[in-house]
């Protein structure tokens, strides 16, 4: 059978407060030629589908809209979705019963009986062939949230350890229902250990210090392909090939500019074989300028030359980040690019100013003793002199004397 992974669409989603209605659906069109082109069996998409636990009723229409493409084109096709964090369980698994009558799975949670004994049932999804006998069994786990896992008493690591054990079981669960010929794949929704974040945002950021991250070695080494999501940076986990990131559809942050982004291909017998990645189209660029940073004045003669709007789509147009090299503090810095874009053919984003390194001079040492003798306007100046290299103007001097007064007043 043929298996398709992929993750974190992140429906919904604003980038830098543009909204991605377009690209999500070029994607999702795509995904539908791409299930027909490559003649898939299976879809596996691991959480996340949306961007908000309480997405927007287009949101919803659009995802909706697809599966409704994706099945009708392809009666045999299986569709198996899990939750993310980003996820609302609730939500998401509302239209189970409608759906798995077009075999669309949807696992929210995890489902507890009257004493709290985990219903592996419920996480272990039968995937069969055009003649309807099961061929694979898939672990079907979403997003684990506390109490979600088993408790282990006197577990240096709760999270790790029961996140450990909840797989453990579930394979265990599936490997007694197991027939011959048959084979046993995971999902999952969650950071692993070596795991290289595309880009340290809120959405994919460690909590609790790390301590949840889990290890390669937690997923049952029988396991033919564990199927993650989290991560938008696709890669394999722990130098196992079946242990794999799909990564996300669209770049997240600037810092995937010049990365390709793809879903995972592989046939699943006995055995995995043909592991593939396949590269999603760009379908809105993302532009840098300056490359590097680089003085105002030069800025200036580079964003002048960028190619007028005309009657292009605005969804279309790449999304742009600037970069400027500064000597001193610029407020208007931002206002300053806006109106040298103004009928340009991009969408500014974010402007980044960088300190000009190259006349930095080695920091003045202070000691304890001399610290404690510095009033605050002195330490503001030494510092504001070390980042600009240059005293502080009188202007802002007034106003931080202003402040210091003000609160000097409210202290007493």
């Amino acid at each position: 059978m043929k298996v398709l992974h992929t993750a974190d669409w992140h429906i919904g989603q604003l980038f830098h407060e543009y909204d991605r209605t377009y690209e999500h659906q070029q994607f999702l069109d795509w995904l539908v030629q791409t299930l027909d082109h490559e003649n898939i069996d299976v879809l596996l998409i691991s959480g996340d589908v949306f961007d908000i636990s309480n997405p927007s009723a287009a949101s919803i229409k659009m995802f909706y809209t697809f599966l409704n493409k994706a099945t009708r084109g392809n009666k045999n096709l299986q569709i198996i979705i899990t939750a993310g964090n980003h996820d609302s369980a609730s939500r998401l698994e509302a239209p189970k019963p409608l759906l798995e009558s077009s075999n669309v799975h949807i696992v929210g949670w995890v489902e507890k009986d009257a004493e709290g004994n985990i219903d592996y049932e419920k996480l272990l999804i039968p995937i069969k062939d055009a003649s309807g006998n099961i061929k694979i069994w898939c672990l079907a786990v979403p997003f684990l949230r506390m109490g979600d896992y088993p408790s282990i008493p006197g577990s240096e690591n709760p999270y790790t350890e029961g996140v450990a054990a909840l797989y453990k079981e579930a394979f265990e669960y599936a490997t007694r229902k197991k027939q011959e010929g048959q084979t046993l794949i995971a999902m999952g929704h969650l950071h692993t250990h070596h795991a290289e974040p595309g880009d340290m945002n809120n959405s994919e950021r460690p909590i609790m210090g790390g301590v949840e991250c889990l290890p390669a070695t937690a997923f049952p080494q029988d396991l033919k392909y564990v199927a993650l999501g989290h991560i938008h940076k696709a890669q394999k986990i722990g130098g196992k090939e079946h242990i794999r990131y799909s990564g996300s559809p669209l770049p997240m942050s600037f810092s995937e500019l010049n990365y390709k982004h793809q879903v995972i291909v592989f046939e699943l017998d006995e055995e995995i074989s043909n592991l593939k990645s396949v590269e999603i189209p760009v379908f809105v660029p993302l532009q840098r300028i300056p490359k590097t940073a680089q003085p105002w004045h030069e800025v200036v003669k580079i964003l002048e030359q960028l190619p007028d709007m005309d009657n292009e789509i605005r969804e279309k147009v790449p999304y742009l980040e600037v970069l400027v090299l500064i000597e001193e503090p610029e407020p208007a810095l931002r206002h300053k690019v806006e109106t040298l874009l103004a009928g340009k053919k991009v969408r500014l984003t974010t402007v980044k100013s960088q300190q000009n390194v190259s006349t930095k001079e080695t920091p003045e040492f202070i000691t304890q003793e001399k610290l404690s003798e510095l009033q605050p306007l002195d330490v503001f100046g030494k510092v504001y002199q070390s980042r600009y290299h240059t005293e502080v103007p009188e202007s802002l001097l007034q106003l931080f004397k202003q402040a210091a007064e003000e609160v000097n007043q409210t202290a007493e």
